[in-house]
């Protein structure tokens, strides 16, 4: 390398000391929000993101390198390993995924003890988070309005046996308790479940004040308007994370293989028993999935869920082969007539 070159690289790269480490607490389409100091400072990306698969994005609670900018925007350089990565097919179907967050220690699976309770949508965000690396703790709220609250805690429990549950009456402050021990400093929650269930109300009762903005709720269905309408990650004083999320009407599956394991390990370790390793647990002798339905030791309701989420997880992950084949046909294309 030549004298002029050396200095050119010399005066390109940013001095160490100008390059900080912070988290991504707010995650647009050109945009960022990086949490630093307690400040949420402006960002764009490197340009050589825009070479990168979309996985490799900053997501909201991302630990990024930036070159820091007090003038205008900074610039993420890097993204930091991930311990944790919360995604999902997209609600059009087209096999693209959506990234919703990263370095997620619990999911706050909130679902309300009414018409809103939904035993198969929990079953979905269960195996979700389970292959996104996090802990599912399913929250039951309203529990004052429910005559039978141990029937629906028993039931959620039996999604899987890693999912945590608890049921909680924020309107008369009963089981907050319970999920303090989720409040550790550093730890990360991530908040998911339908529109108008009251995560924020929720939040804003085991802190004790209002750290979260809520809505009234409507008179016609006793749900809460839906207030959160992007991904965002407040960070409380006492050093929790919390990242709200928008109300999700639909919770596809795709590249949850590992997570509908997790959340049916009992059928997992079944199929395991069968005589046969290719058993289609139809009328193959010696199925240890047939003989634990007759005997009501695995109801066929959990055994036909199993199936829907891995036959919806199967073909989603092909839409999303067929896409980026598409997708790099296409470019291919580009470059060609180029």
């Amino acid at each position: 390398m030549s004298q002029i070159s050396r200095n050119k690289l010399e005066v390109s790269e940013p001095p160490r000391s100008a390059v900080r480490s912070g988290r991504i607490s707010e995650a647009g389409k050109n945009s960022f929000k990086i949490l630093y100091g307690g400040q949420e400072l402006p960002a764009k990306l490197k340009g050589s993101f825009y070479e990168k698969d979309a996985e490799a994005l900053p997501v909201v609670g991302d630990y990024v390198t930036f070159l820091y900018n007090d003038q205008g925007d900074s610039t993420i350089l890097s993204v930091c390993e991930r311990k944790s990565f919360l995604k999902r097919p997209d609600q059009s179907k087209t096999g693209v995924m959506q990234y919703m967050a990263a370095n997620v220690d619990y999911c706050f699976i909130v679902t309300s003890l009414n018409e809103e309770y939904n035993y198969k949508r929990i079953a979905r965000y269960v195996s979700i988070v389970l292959s996104g690396g996090a802990v599912p703790v399913v929250i039951l709220t309203k529990a004052d309005l429910c005559g039978d609250v141990d029937r629906f805690v028993r039931e959620a429990g039996q999604i899987s046996d890693k999912v945590r549950v608890h049921a909680v009456s924020a309107m008369h402050r009963t089981g907050l308790e319970n999920l303090k021990e989720y409040m550790t400093p550093g730890t990360t929650i991530c908040l998911m479940g339908s529109s108008g269930t009251g995560k924020s109300t929720l939040i804003n009762a085991v802190i004790g004040e209002e750290v979260m903005k809520t809505s009234a709720i409507r008179e016609a269905d006793g749900r809460g308007r839906h207030t959160t309408t992007h991904r965002k990650l407040i960070e409380l004083p006492d050093g929790v994370c919390i990242i709200d999320t928008p109300g999700m009407r639909e919770m596809g599956m795709a590249e949850v293989q590992n997570g509908i394991d997790d959340t049916f390990s009992d059928i997992i370790a079944l199929e395991h028993l069968c005589r046969f390793r290719n058993c289609r647990h139809d009328t193959e002798p010696g199925c240890a999935v047939k003989a634990a339905i007759q005997s009501g030791a695995l109801s066929i309701e959990r055994y036909r869920l199993y199936q829907s989420l891995g036959d919806e997880n199967t073909r989603s992950f092909a839409a999303k082969k067929t896409a980026g084949r598409a997708k790099k046909s296409g470019r291919d294309d580009h470059e060609l007539f180029y």
